[in-house]
C-alpha cells in the first residue's frame, strides 16, 4: 500500500500563503535540530518538495527570515 494523497483532511485546498507559512515552519524546524545545514539549500529542496516557485527577491526575504 502506498500514499497517494495526502493524510490530512482540507490539505489540498491550502492557500500558497499557507503552504509557504508551512514550509518555513519546517524549515525552522529542521534548523533548531541541525543547525550546521545549509538554510538557503534546505528551504529551496523543501520548495521544491511542494511545488511552490518563488522569485529571487521574496525567496532571499524568507532565507533572511530564518
Amino acid at each position: 500500500m502506498t500514499q497517494d494523497e495526502p493524510i490530512m483532511d482540507g490539505s489540498t485546498e491550502a492557500t500558497h500563503e499557507d503552504r509557504l507559512a508551512g514550509v518555513v515552519q519546517q524549515v525552522r524546524a529542521d534548523l533548531q535540530l541541525r543547525p550546521e545545514e545549509d538554510r538557503e539549500e534546505l528551504l529551496r529542496q523543501r520548495l521544491t518538495d511542494v511545488g511552490i516557485e518563488l522569485d529571487d527577491a521574496e525567496f532571499a526575504r524568507i532565507v533572511g527570515e530564518l
